[in-house]
């Protein structure tokens, strides 16, 4: 074992390490200290699963990073040497251990090669609530149905991007903490604050109590564009309403909206990809008025 602090081991003569975790050689891929990571691609043993040990996995440099910025206190880390450097400075006062290991070790733990060289695991903390995630957000965005990790993970992406406050899900939406929606987002699933509604549509109530005017996209030709609607709502505070690919938002969240909006289409193509159209939506809402 080695601990982050002193003289670099694999270089004497090189600057000294900044203090930070305790870093363990793991050479046995059955050692039980890298549970946290194993099987991550078995359906029923994945360690992500809410039902079982509900942990939430970032995989790459970049998205470990945004762990350590974010309300998840990572448990331990699994990677090779050089991510461990890239990774020194981030580490220097995390309270938990790292596991080093090489390439063909981390594929035996984890089920398959990864590229990304490593992980770092982190408990689930308790969910925050519509009321909380509204309290001083301007924009929000409020999905129905949205059950495709990668869709969910653009959208948390394109929401930090575009200036988006918060992310509210109605019915029907998938795991923002799957390991692959975390991964597509690069980490902003950690970052840009979630809740759940907890009775759908009639939450959406609690959105218009805090001011906020409800903008459902739609595909109907009948709906105003984003581009004429946004500007003159500019000082307002809004949500905007996405759902699922193909079925879109029920009948009913479409009534509770205030408007219902759509992306102008051409060449007889109907619609886009819901992260795709979130996003212009978004970009909309973040455009300059005037």
């Amino acid at each position: 074992m080695h601990t982050l602090s002193g003289p670099n081991p694999d270089d004497p003569d090189g600057p000294d390490v900044t203090d930070g975790p305790d870093v363990t050689d793991i050479t046995d891929p059955a050692d039980p200290r890298v549970d946290d990571f194993r099987d991550l691609n078995s359906v029923d043993r994945r360690p992500d699963l809410p039902g079982g040990k509900g942990l939430v996995i970032a995989e790459g440099v970049l998205v470990v990073q945004r762990m350590l910025a974010s309300r998840f206190t990572p448990r331990a880390f699994l990677g090779t040497d050089r991510r461990l450097t890239e990774l020194r400075a981030d580490l220097a006062a995390v309270d938990a251990p790292f596991y080093r290991a090489d390439a063909e070790v981390m594929a035996e733990v984890v089920g398959f090669h990864l590229n990304r060289g490593v992980l770092a695991s982190a408990a689930r903390p308790t969910e925050l609530t519509v009321p909380q995630v509204l309290d001083g957000a301007r924009t929000v965005a409020v999905l129905e149905g949205v059950n495709d990790h990668e869709n969910l993970g653009s959208i948390f992406r394109n929401a930090a991007g575009l200036g988006v406050d918060a992310v509210i899900f109605g019915s029907g939406c998938a795991d923002p903490l799957y390991r692959r929606a975390v991964r597509v987002s690069m980490g902003h699933a950690l970052l840009v604050p979630y809740a759940r509604a907890r009775h759908w549509p009639a939450d959406l109530r609690l959105l218009r109590d805090n001011g906020f005017q409800l903008l459902a996209m739609t595909p109907n030709p009948k709906a105003e564009t984003l581009a004429a609607v946004m500007p003159r709502l500019a000082a307002q505070k809004v949500a905007v309403l996405v759902g699922a690919e193909g079925p879109g938002l029920a009948e009913s969240t479409m009534r509770a909206a205030d408007v219902r909006v759509r992306i102008p289409m051409s060449r007889g193509t109907d619609s886009l990809n819901v992260a795709t159209a979130a996003a212009l939506a978004f970009y909309e809402r973040s455009r300059p008025s005037g």
